[in-house]
């Protein structure tokens, strides 16, 4: 699915710890690779799995979770 302003290349580099797609209904969905996080991790914000229907709310998710993870 081609969607204006969407690069898969260019999630992929800039937040390497997730894995991406997006649905057929145009939903993003980004995963983290190879991490299980723990409880303590999930009480303080960070996320297994993220979504959004516009690429700008989903980079943003992402941002937070970055954030999230360095302050935890």
């Amino acid at each position: 699915m081609a969607i204006p302003g969407y690069d898969l290349d260019a999630l992929r580099a800039t937040f390497p710890g997730w894995s991406f797609f997006c649905s057929d209904a145009g939903v993003f969905y980004a995963t983290r690779s190879g991490i299980q996080l723990r409880k303590a991790q999930i009480d303080a914000g960070l996320q297994q799995t993220v979504s959004a229907e516009d690429v700008g709310t989903f980079v943003a998710l992402l941002q937070d979770q970055q954030a999230r993870a360095v302050m935890s």
